[in-house]
């Protein structure tokens, strides 16, 4: 397709692609390199009160930023997730203990979820939008903890509240409130209207 018309996802989320795919979007995956726990860091040192909702728009743009200054004339989408619990933000666990560490911290209580997106061509960031869910785990068993983890592996990995909602993590759920695609990834909704705005995809 021509540059001018190609559509960039700047993410290596797998629930991110699938949700693009299956709203019928053509794309690349050109996940961007960037240092995540350095930048979230720096906003929390620098920016007092800084919450995740900033953390969460910052890297989704940085994100597009960087991928659109490497193939300037597409459009390239960026996203990210922030989890925060009574005002701790969560980053990725890195180890099934360190999953099970988060998991049990989250056990009975709600937590929020931010997700962000953002378009950038040629460096420059010139759309973004957030959206939160409230999320309120059911007060498992360590029992059922020890055996959701044994089954997930790795995936409880690839989220930063170690859970497929589109999967068998729907079971750590008593109650959510926000929409399906900000709990995913993306606020996907907002997203496909500001494509048909700027005429990527049909109206």
């Amino acid at each position: 397709m021509p540059e001018t018309t190609r559509l960039v996802l700047a993410s290596g989320s797998a629930a991110r692609k699938a949700l693009l795919e299956a709203a019928g979007l053509a794309f690349d995956v050109i996940p961007a390199n960037i240092d995540e726990e350095a930048i979230r860091n720096d906003i929390l040192e620098k920016t007092s009160g800084a919450e995740a909702g900033d953390i969460a728009s910052v890297l989704a743009a940085e994100k597009a930023r960087v991928v659109s200054v490497l193939h300037p004339s597409a459009l390239v989408i960026g996203a990210d997730q922030v989890l925060v619990l009574g005002g701790k933000i969560f980053s990725k666990a890195q180890t099934l203990k360190e999953a099970r560490e988060h998991l049990t911290m989250l056990r009975g209580r709600t937590h929020d979820l931010v997700s962000a997106v953002a378009l950038a061509r040629n460096g420059n960031v010139h759309w973004q939008r957030a959206a939160m869910a409230g999320m309120s785990v059911r007060d498992f068993s360590d029992e059922f903890l020890g055996t959701y983890l044994e089954r997930m592996g790795a995936r409880a990995l690839a989220s930063v509240g170690c859970y497929e909602l589109e999967g068998e993590g729907v079971q750590l759920f008593e109650r959510i409130e926000g929409d399906y695609f900000t709990i995913l990834g993306i606020p996907l909704l907002p997203l496909l209207q500001r494509l048909r705005d700027e005429e990527m995809i049909t109206a």
